[in-house]
């Protein structure tokens, strides 16, 4: 499942990860580090919301 950062719109894609943020694809959002932020805007991961596909 996708996540949409609310603030700014940012998707973040399991398939993809965050690869400057240093998330390789194939980790899930609940995986990831408590302090992973939005890499466009910064807010944490309380901020984003699934995106029903």
């Amino acid at each position: 499942m996708k996540y949409r950062c609310i603030v700014c719109g940012w998707i973040y894609d399991p398939a993809v990860g965050d690869t400057d943020g240093g998330v390789e694809p194939g980790v899930k959002f609940e995986d990831l580090a408590e302090d992973w932020v939005c890499p466009l805007c910064g807010v944490g991961k309380d901020e984003f919301e699934p995106v029903e596909e």
